[in-house]
């Protein structure tokens, strides 16, 4: 579900269809350049913000809401720009009313920081003045969920499907919040209508098998669970936590070797997760590989110390 730019303006048009071409960085240039002649122009200072914050987006999938296993530094990085695109809306406001979109924006920027708050404030704002849209209602349900708020969470998703039938991630989530509301049957037919509804797709998303998978994880169902991980990884091949869980998967079936397998590729993938490194070492212990174990459970010791020092590196907003 891609962000879109704003409405076409006259002064900024040439910034404007740069972004269109994914020249962004060229497009930040036009627009400072013209912030220097007109500095109080509010157009131009929103449409930087909107850049600015399509930047952070570059190179990732298309979803504000999640940049997975990231290096601390660039993390940080993201933040300071989302902080820099936020001061932007704020300056523009001084000289004219922000639109829904604006605000929606806005919104996605506090999701980068975290801020679930201020973001579910803005999203909210975003669609009163504009109900119709679908997308917002998809990032309001990811940041009532990021806020254990479960119920208004489907209610989200629920009115984003209505305006967005067919919404494969919407559908997913809505799985999600039942799981969270502890729903559990509910949870589980969501996921498998997500997974219907893109089932002659050539572009699967991984989300529906994976979750489905851990929640017939912890229903201690995992003769069930292991072939939906297997296809979570089949599409996201570079997802530490569908090979963790896979894991998880053979290690209930007692398939160690295996386990073994899933588990080190998670570690290899993300290796400054503390818990991944814990877990396989427990499958090195109950294999016998005593020194193997001793050096995952001592890396664990110290990525835990590591954290503690800095415990909040930087805004990882889920899934």
């Amino acid at each position: 579900m891609s962000v879109r730019p704003p409405d076409e303006n006259m002064d900024l048009a040439e910034a404007k269809s740069l972004v269109q071409q994914g020249k962004l960085n060229e497009a930040e240039r036009t627009v400072r350049q013209s912030l220097q002649h007109q500095p109080q122009s509010a157009d131009a200072h929103f449409l930087l913000g909107y850049i600015l914050f399509r930047e952070i987006q570059a190179g990732v999938e298309p979803q504000a809401e999640e940049y997975p296993n990231l290096p601390e530094s660039e993390l940080k990085l993201r933040k300071e720009k989302a902080s820099e695109s936020l001061a932007q809306f704020t300056e523009g406001a001084k000289y004219h009313d922000p639109s829904a979109f604006d605000l929606k924006i806005v919104a996605l920027d506090y999701v980068l920081l975290g801020a679930y708050t201020d973001a579910d404030k803005w999203l909210t704002k975003s669609l009163q003045w504009n109900p119709k849209d679908s997308q917002g209602w998809y990032y309001l349900g990811r940041t009532k969920y990021n806020e254990n708020r479960f119920e208004e969470a489907a209610g989200a998703f629920k009115k984003c499907l209505e305006l967005d039938p067919g919404n494969v991630k919407a559908e997913d989530n809505l799985g999600l919040s039942y799981a969270g509301l502890g729903r559990t049957e509910e949870a589980i037919a969501a996921y498998q209508k997500a997974i219907e509804w893109q089932s002659k797709s050539l572009d699967k998303k991984s989300g529906p098998f994976l979750n489905l998978g851990i929640l017939l994880l912890d229903q201690h169902r995992a003769p069930e669970a292991v072939p939906y991980l297997q296809k979570a990884i089949e599409i996201s091949p570079e997802d530490p936590k569908a090979h963790q869980q896979l894991g998880k998967g053979y290690s209930a079936l007692d398939r160690l070797p295996e386990a073994q397998a899933e588990l080190e590729k998670a570690v290899q993938l993300d290796p400054q997760s503390a818990p991944l490194h814990f877990m396989l070492g427990q499958i090195y212990r109950r294999e016998g590989l005593s020194e193997k174990a001793k050096i995952e459970f001592d890396r664990t010791t110290s990525l835990n110390a590591l954290r503690s020092l800095n415990p909040n590196p930087g805004a990882n907003p889920g899934k």
